[in-house]
């Protein structure tokens, strides 16, 4: 619970649990590393406690960009106004606190004691296989899900979309106890997956899927105007300080915007120029010296 407040050493320590499935452990002086096969159910507020429906879910969720793409599923549990299902919610939790309807309660379908015992014997001795159909239908799967992009920008699908699509169908198998995966897992893995993963990762601003965001940490459209503003810089520091003249920061955010401004864009605000000029001088490019900016 409260994963998006986790500490950052922590964080690290999950990356290589979910990537290689082991955990190091480092005390007096002996480095050990221990096998940590295991299932993660994690649950995370949005940023502000409610969830921004014109961000992506990386900008949402105050998560590392590469561990939330780790996650096979992706469920956005939305509090949306609806009078039924708020009618039906409020019920079942007076229900929990009130005489009757502690004598309503239900049974469940299974004794605890047997569904442990069930859970237990799965785990210890089913290991399903993919056979020739469910391979087939897996690598459909996978195209169909790459091929989802409006352009060859926007990347819709991974390898570790398929390692989840496998994934998913072997517990699927392993759930009823069956030595084989079947097509009818691989179809009901996609199934979930469209509803609870790909239903996450659609651009607010286009209404694309754009499964790259989850590594970026923001969305198709933000990615490409970060683009458009480093080019830009990069064009006009080039043309308005070549030969080793200088030139102030106030004049360069001025000439930037004249240009964006010609093209009826958004004006360069402080936030994406300082980016703009982090990238410019990490590459070699661009060297400031107080308030002046010189082109390399």
């Amino acid at each position: 619970d409260e994963f998006d407040k986790m500490e950052e050493s922590a964080r690290a320590i999950l990356h290589e649990v979910m990537e290689s499935q082991t955990i190091s452990v480092a005390k007096a002086g002996v480095l050990s590393q221990l096998h940590a096969r295991c299932s993660i159910l994690a649950s995370a507020n949005p940023k502000g406690s409610s969830y921004n429906p014109k961000m992506s879910v990386a900008e949402n969720i105050n998560l590392g960009k590469n561990l939330m793409s780790r996650f096979d599923f992706i469920w956005l549990m939305l509090d949306k106004r609806d009078a039924k299902q708020d009618a039906r919610l409020v019920r079942h939790l007076a229900s929990m606190y009130s005489v009757h309807g502690v004598a309503k309660r239900a049974e469940p379908a299974l004794e605890n004691e047997l569904f442990r015992r069930y859970v237990s014997f799965a785990r210890k001795w089913v290991y399903p296989r993919i056979n020739e159909e469910a391979s087939a239908a897996l690598v459909e799967a996978y195209k169909d899900l790459r091929n989802q992009g409006t352009s060859r920008e926007t990347i819709t699908a991974t390898t570790r979309i398929l390692e989840s699509l496998i994934r998913i169908s072997e517990s699927l198998a392993k759930m009823e106890l069956r030595e084989e995966v079947t097509v009818t897992d691989v179809n009901e893995a996609l199934r979930l997956l469209k509803s609870a993963t790909y239903a996450a990762v659609v651009d607010p601003t286009t209404g694309k899927i754009d499964f790259e965001q989850l590594v970026a940490g923001m969305g198709a459209s933000k990615r490409q105007r970060k683009h458009d503003v480093e080019q830009l810089f990069q064009d006009t520091l080039a043309e308005l300080a070549s030969d080793g003249k200088t030139i102030s920061i106030e004049h360069l955010k001025d000439a930037m915007n004249a240009k964006l401004s010609e093209k009826k864009e958004a004006p360069v605000n402080e936030a994406e120029f300082s980016a703009a000029l982090r990238v410019g001088e990490h590459d070699g490019w661009c060297r400031k010296s107080g308030v002046e900016l010189e082109y390399r």
